[in-house]
């Protein structure tokens, strides 16, 4: 195995709040606050160029009918951007705080340069009828799914076969995207034990799952929920963070095993 993309922390612990430990632990978020940097990000950029490059069609995927949601996505993004230290924006290309040069190219489809600007993966859902619909994704780093299955799905298809994610979790979950407002979005985290640290580990539907028995690292999701003013589609991004088991505090580490059991 190459050598693991570590953070060296976690910045919270979400299964030892009561308000992030049960499902759907929303939460507000800061309005500024839905793309962060951490000490992963050169290896992890690194390695979303790298997946981006070599299989474009399995980390990237958009439908015609999200191209007004993804350009509006685009510009939000350079936005943030142009006021982030590190970054440096420019006409025709944005460089990385690692200094690499991403090119603007107006031909390329706008999820795969968001792909290699941020850390995020970022997922776009937009309203079909009584449910949101995932649409558009550049998602380098998925933790147990395929894009290619969920593209064009609703929620409740989208977490199949998570059993949590019922019916009644789904019911919830569509209102709260409905309540969604650009001014006040908001955020979520999970925690899992697992034994291999990859970042990038789509599986199927119909494959087995990966037993995560006596792992040592912990993968969690920051995910944020931010209401695009003009499309109204939802962007739905996820910052993934891997750290040894070993890294957390004795008291943090006993409540994740103990939530995991």
């Amino acid at each position: 195995m190459t050598q693991p993309i570590l953070q060296s922390r976690l910045p919270f612990a979400c299964w030892m709040d009561p308000k992030t430990a049960r499902l759907p632990g929303i939460l507000p978020l800061e309005a500024d606050d839905w793309l962060r940097m951490d000490d992963a990000f050169a290896g992890q950029m690194a390695e979303r160029d790298r997946l981006i490059a070599a299989r474009p069609d399995q980390v990237l995927g958009m439908l015609d009918s999200a191209c007004p949601a993804a350009e509006e996505l685009y510009a939000m993004v350079l936005a943030r951007l142009a006021r982030t230290a590190g970054y440096r924006v420019g006409q025709t290309e944005v460089q990385r705080p690692d200094g690499v040069i991403v090119p603007l190219d107006p031909v390329q489809p706008p999820m795969r340069t968001l792909g290699r600007l941020v850390q995020e993966d970022l997922c776009l859902l937009e309203k079909q009828g009584d449910e949101h619909v995932l649409t558009a994704a550049a998602l380098c780093f998925p933790a147990s799914w395929w894009l290619g299955e969920k593209l064009g799905r609703p929620l409740l298809g989208i977490h199949v076969p998570v059993a949590s994610y019922d019916a009644d979790v789904a019911r919830r979950v569509q209102r709260l995207f409905d309540a969604i407002r650009p001014e006040q979005p908001l955020w979520r985290a999970n925690a899992l034990i697992y034994v291999d640290p990859t970042l990038h580990q789509p599986r199927r539907e119909n494959a087995p799952r990966t037993d995560r028995r006596g792992g040592s690292y912990v993968r969690s999701e920051r995910q944020c929920l931010v209401r695009l003013p003009q499309t109204r589609a939802v962007l739905f991004s996820i910052h993934t963070y891997v750290v040894p088991l070993a890294a957390l505090s004795p008291e943090d580490r006993s409540g994740l095993v103990a939530a995991q059991s």
